[in-house]
């Protein structure tokens, strides 16, 4: 099976949030540092359904996953 391989900005456009250059480093900035007690879908900026889809992405080891994973590391 291969393997899919998502942008930064594809996951912010999945995750109904602008998308652009810009608006993701403004996000980045605007919530980090992001608590280390934290896992990333718990954070409190992010509403139910975004949580769920990076809780089961993340969870699920599925295609989202290593870029939910390079959002962590951003937040962090």
């Amino acid at each position: 099976m291969e393997a899919s391989h998502h942008r930064f900005s594809e996951l912010f456009a999945q995750l109904g949030l602008p998308n652009d250059d810009a608006s993701i480093r403004d996000f980045i900035q605007r919530y980090r540092p992001l608590s280390a007690e934290l896992l990333l879908h718990q954070a409190p900026f992010w509403t139910p359904a975004q949580a769920s889809l990076l809780k089961e992405e993340w969870r699920d080891d599925a295609d989202w996953a290593e870029v939910v994973d390079q959002l962590n590391l951003a937040l962090r």
